[in-house]
């Protein structure tokens, strides 16, 4: 069969896949798969800061708020006949989420004129 280190069963060349990898190997594809991840969170983070989604700010008929609750903070984007309605109900309404919504409402082109009852 092959040789053994006392203790080790089977011998290390005669496991399935044999021997594994050398030091080397192991260094450089640990050293690769860091530096695959490293790229990666980068690009999480720049696609983050880009904002693509547009979700940070209300515009161009899309409304976001964000409203404090118990486990932390919640928030809410809606953009067409959804951002219409509830900013027709932000209108209508004296309650604290309203009042916070109007505001955005307003930076999205959604003002009370121009918001028909849907």
């Amino acid at each position: 069969m092959g040789t053994s280190t006392p203790g080790t069963w089977p011998p290390a060349d005669a496991r399935p896949g044999g021997p594994g990898l050398t030091r080397r190997a192991r260094l450089v594809l640990g050293g690769s798969l860091s530096i695959l991840l490293l790229v990666v969170c980068v690009g999480i983070g720049v696609w983050v800061a880009r904002d693509p989604d547009g979700y940070r700010v209300s515009r161009n008929g899309c409304v976001t708020v964000t409203v404090a609750s118990s486990t932390g903070g919640m928030m809410r984007h809606e953009c067409g006949t959804a951002a219409r309605a509830w900013c027709h109900s932000a209108y209508t309404a004296d309650d604290s989420v309203s009042l916070l919504t109007r505001p955005q409402c307003r930076l999205a082109g959604l003002e009370p004129g121009a918001v028909a009852q849907p």
